[in-house]
């Protein structure tokens, strides 16, 4: 990255993630736990630390508690220069007597943080996603192209890009069009079977982003989202490129780095965190030179042993968080949190525990996501009766996945 530029990142991070129901019915979904010490806000957070971007705004609003409750003892930090922060930003209705009506209206609404710092560039990213990005990279490219605005791009299978923002480019990979969730969504050049979809992480050079929101703001029939509304405009009228996420390297990781994972549904979360047990994983956690950075907890170590009958605790491919204790339990294919205890018989299979559980003597979970604070009572079986679940938890109605909401004291 050139010396010169002075980056600010505003991070979106108010999002109430309705499709992740009922994970999120207590938190904001950048807050919820991921892969066993995580939070899915710690992925956009580490990855712009790692890439030297220390000037960073995280824009909170729905149900934001735990997520406050996370960056302070984890992130929320002070240093003796100005250009180093990491700090949460409630809504406060500076502009309007309205919360956040979306996503460039979250930034529109705390304009004045971007002209008190004077940033060259803003980089305007998701909190949500899972993934490795160098961001640097990316600044470089924005500058080497002299764009206005840099959209980060994945390549997905045409069928599937109606979910996102699908761009449209040139052969110079400037956008010539943006459409937000199309139903007819336009294929690549050259593969029919492909589209290159947004990824929601944009960079602005600083006096472009104040001039189109505060266009975007006089505009009454504007729904004040950057996918909907702003990026398809300004196609027309300004220097848009999209940038090859694909084309990103990471230290420590050789090749290609095209790991993205939009945790937007139940069936998606459940997925990406089953992906971190393979034996190599896409994407590797435990690569030093791009640490992924969390709370740090003062558990104990995590430990399987024998129960007071003798019978093994069993863990095979798994992960298991600190303070957790398989005893004489069988965890198989599974993520296990912070402080989880699998008692004497017990079976734990293709499952999320994420922390603070009690699995009892002889119970039984399959194909289940076990949220915070729950005892699972002696000889419970969850996942094998779909019906019977359905009558006392969530069931995900397109991955059969179980889910036990957070219990509360």
């Amino acid at each position: 990255m050139v010396d010169y530029v002075k980056p600010l990142a505003m991070i979106l991070a108010g999002g109430k993630g309705e499709r992740l129901f009922p994970l999120t019915r207590h938190r904001t979904k950048p807050a919820v736990h991921f892969g066993g010490i995580y939070r899915l806000i710690d992925f956009v957070l580490s990855n712009l630390v790692n890439s030297g971007v220390y000037s960073i705004y995280v824009l909170t609003q729905y149900k934001a508690q735990s997520l406050l409750r996370h960056l302070q003892l984890g992130w929320v930090s002070a240093y003796q220069m100005n250009s180093f922060f990491i700090l949460p930003v409630p809504a406060q209705m500076r502009m309007r007597e309205t919360w956040y009506l979306g996503t460039a209206d979250a930034v529109y609404q705390n304009i004045y943080l971007i002209k008190q710092f004077k940033p060259d560039i803003v980089l305007v990213f998701s909190a949500d996603h899972v993934y490795f990005m160098n961001v640097r990279q990316m600044i470089d490219y924005h500058l080497a192209k002299a764009a206005d605005v840099t959209v980060a791009t994945i390549q997905f299978p045409i069928a599937e890009c109606s979910r996102f923002g699908v761009v449209s480019i040139d052969e110079n990979w400037q956008i010539i069009e943006f459409q937000e969730k199309p139903p007819q969504p336009a294929p690549m050049p050259g593969y029919p079977d492909k589209g290159l979809v947004s990824m929601g992480n944009y960079i602005f050079n600083t006096e472009v982003l104040l001039e189109e929101l505060v266009k975007d703001a006089e505009n009454k029939n504007s729904s004040h989202d950057f996918g909907k509304d702003i990026l398809p405009r300004i196609c027309k009228t300004r220097r848009v490129f999209a940038y090859d996420f694909c084309s990103n390297e990471i230290p420590g990781i050789e090749g290609q780095m095209c790991y993205w994972r939009d945790v937007g549904t139940i069936a998606s979360y459940y997925e990406a965190n089953m992906d971190l047990k393979n034996p190599l994983p896409s994407l590797n956690l435990y690569n030093p030179k791009w640490p992924v950075r969390s709370v740090k907890y003062h558990d104990p170590p995590a430990k399987v042993v024998v129960d007071a009958e003798g019978r093994v605790g069993h863990l095979e491919n798994s992960l298991i968080a600190g303070g957790s204790i398989v005893s004489g339990g069988w965890v198989r294919d599974s993520i296990i949190g912070r402080n989880v205890f699998i008692d004497s018989r017990a079976v734990v299979e293709e499952s999320i525990i994420v922390g603070n559980v009690i699995v009892g003597r002889n119970a039984q979970i399959k194909r289940a996501i076990i949220d915070e604070g729950n005892i699972i009572p002696k000889g419970e079986r969850i996942g094998y009766d779909l019906n019977k679940d359905a009558e006392r938890f969530y069931v995900d109605p397109t991955s059969g996945i179980v889910v036990v909401p957070k219990k509360l004291d």
